[in-house]
């Protein structure tokens, strides 16, 4: 077996050809304050990365180590740094060097922006910035891109947030440092009944009691929306057909404007009156039907199934 640190395959990053390594990723998140660095960590958090902010430098190498060993529980280690950390340059530079010694090539990523935009930011939340001290905000703001010129210049991914939304930062990560799973919409389609009440985590929610509930036919009663005999009943009702396109239709619009603004995990629910015939049948059709989509990832959920 190979050490922890072995290089395995390739890949690309922005265009750039990187390592992945063996067993574990490593990326180090700095840049100017105010530059977005927050959403940045929240962001890779999102994509499965294990974040940790403000580490200091001469930790984080025995961090990785950990990950590293860590059996395939930790494969993506992402460190924020700012210069909260005196010694900032000279100790993430040496540490930056240590690991791409041990062949983890920690891929850096760089944020910015333009003095403009980062006094006006700092402004909005009525806050100082690190490095100001008893000067103003401007003197502040220079000391620190001075302070991490060099560390701009070595960095992997260089990205000036002046005009970006938070959306478009977001995506500009995820384009980055994702994977295809890891920026697919995750979808749990939950099935329920209204006597028990409204599922409170609901993104959206459908009444399937529109169409003839199976309880009342004897030789249904006792099967569920799992059941074939349920199922080909509850799918063959006038507007069962209807409704999954109609519905697949929409979501597949909500789904696209989800990913647009961030949302990564989407739960939809349908109800009927107990939860155990209607709805079962409709969410393990729908569920089937959203599988087959691209970009979305699908789970079932039968709240109440079971409670009769």
């Amino acid at each position: 077996m190979g050490e922890p640190g072995r290089a395995r395959q390739r890949r690309t990053l922005k265009g750039r050809a990187v390592t992945e390594e063996s067993g574990i990723e490593v990326a180090v998140v700095s840049g100017l304050s105010g530059a977005g660095r927050s959403t940045a960590a929240k962001c890779l958090e999102d994509l499965g990365w294990f974040v940790v902010d403000n580490l200091p430098p001469e930790l984080i190498a025995t961090m990785v180590e950990l990950g590293a060993r860590s059996s395939g529980a930790v494969t993506r280690v992402a460190v924020v740094m700012d210069v909260r950390s005196r010694a900032f340059t000279e100790d993430l530079g040496a540490v930056i060097k240590d690991l791409d010694a041990r062949g983890y090539k920690p891929k850096v990523l760089f944020l910015e922006a333009t003095d403009e935009v980062l006094i006006r930011r700092f402004e909005g939340v009525r806050r100082s910035h690190p490095l100001q001290g008893e000067g103003r905000l401007a003197d502040g703001i220079a000391a620190e891109r001075s302070l991490l010129s060099r560390l701009r210049s070595e960095a992997d991914l260089v990205l000036d947030t002046s005009n970006l939304s938070v959306h478009q930062l977001r995506s500009k990560i995820e384009d980055a440092f994702g994977t295809e799973a890891s920026t697919r919409t995750r979808v749990t389609v939950l099935s329920f009944g209204y006597k028990y009440g409204l599922p409170m985590d609901a993104d959206l929610v459908m009444d399937c009691r529109f169409l003839p509930n199976p309880f009342w036919i004897p030789e249904l009663r006792e099967f569920n929306g799992l059941d074939d005999e349920v199922r080909n009943y509850v799918l063959g009702q006038e507007g069962a057909e209807e409704f999954l396109q109609s519905y697949q239709q929409l979501l597949r619009l909500v789904g696209a404007g989800y990913h647009r603004e961030g949302k990564r995990y989407l739960t939809l629910a349908l109800g009927c009156t107990g939860g155990k015939h209607r709805s079962v049948a409709l969410t393990e059709e729908l569920a089937r039907r959203l599988a087959e989509d691209d970009g979305m990832m699908v789970k079932t959920v039968h709240r109440d199934l079971g409670r009769e």
